[in-house]
């Protein structure tokens, strides 16, 4: 769970620098595909997580 946030937080501060600083437009879109990237990731890994079963024996 730590990772996602990171990552949302890295794509967040990405975004805004890539948005304020004139010329630096290719942050905002390197933000945009970290947090598309990571939240395909979660999708993944929370949809995988509940599918845990017991073995019965």
């Amino acid at each position: 769970m730590s990772l996602f946030l990171f990552l949302i937080l890295v794509a967040v501060i990405l975004g805004i620098i890539g948005v304020a600083v004139h010329g630096l437009f290719y942050l905002l879109v390197i933000g945009v595909v970290v947090l598309v990237l990571d939240l395909v990731y979660a999708a993944v890994r929370f949809r995988r997580g509940g599918r845990k079963h017991r073995v019965v024996r």
